[in-house]
């Protein structure tokens, strides 16, 4: 049986979105308060989606305590109250748009869990905006 299991995360972080090869004015236009020098912080719900085939012995497709931890230990405790700009090395020469945090995240996790199951993240960047990578 082919089912997919659900987790979700918070994180706040703070960022500029900014081009360096563009003028102060052209910044300004095409990423409009989100290029505040002084940076701006959003509250970021993430969700995680796997998918796979349920294990016959246990009954799970992955043990939700596993996913909650690694979760934790990969995204929440590497980008919680972070400067995304200055904090995470992913972001030194990466805008940090909601699109790139998405795939940023996406990629992490892809690394740790194991192959047998499919990934989606979706991340919410103000709760009426989302991402999600990859997209269906």
């Amino acid at each position: 049986m082919r089912i997919s299991v659900f987790r979700k995360a918070h994180f706040n972080a703070a960022h500029r979105l900014h081009h360096p090869g563009w003028s102060e004015e052209k910044n300004r236009q095409v990423f409009g308060l989100c290029n505040n020098p002084n940076y701006h912080v959003h509250n970021y719900e993430l969700e995680v989606k796997v998918s796979g085939e349920v294990d016959p012995e246990t009954g799970f497709l992955i043990d939700l305590n596993l996913l909650k931890d690694l979760i934790f230990e990969e995204i929440e405790q590497r980008l919680d109250h972070k400067n995304l700009n200055l904090d995470v090395e992913e972001f030194k020469n990466l805008n940090p748009t909601a699109e790139n945090i998405c795939f940023v995240i996406w990629n992490i996790l892809r690394a740790r869990l194991d192959g047998r199951y499919d990934l989606a993240v979706r991340l919410y960047e103000p709760p009426r905006n989302y991402v999600e990578y990859p997209a269906l």
